[in-house]
């Protein structure tokens, strides 16, 4: 899986974001990349906004654990999730 990536305390999940979609999910993983759509509109950070309480809403974490750390204006974005491993991740995502 090379959308998923362990890290210290945490993973780095690769994400290919769908803007203005009718509701907020998780499509699913491809080989590079885990495919998501948001509702929000990609203006002013509020898919990134509504990206990050997605997946905070997924997994069971605050949305304080989980920040866009790349690709912030594009829809290729790498998130990181603080306080779950990749392995928790994968089986929650699949």
């Amino acid at each position: 899986m090379k959308w998923l990536i362990e890290a210290k305390d945490g993973c780095v999940i690769t994400v290919k974001v769908t803007p203005r979609a009718a509701k907020s999910e998780i499509l699913g993983a491809e080989s590079e990349w885990l495919r998501v759509r948001v509702k929000a509109p990609p203006v002013d950070g509020k898919a990134n906004t509504a990206l990050i309480a997605l997946f905070a809403d997924v997994l069971g974490l605050h949305k304080r654990s989980v920040s866009v750390v790349a690709g912030q204006t594009a829809r290729l974005k790498r998130v990181r999730v603080d306080g779950v491993t990749a392995d928790e991740v994968s089986k929650i995502m699949s």
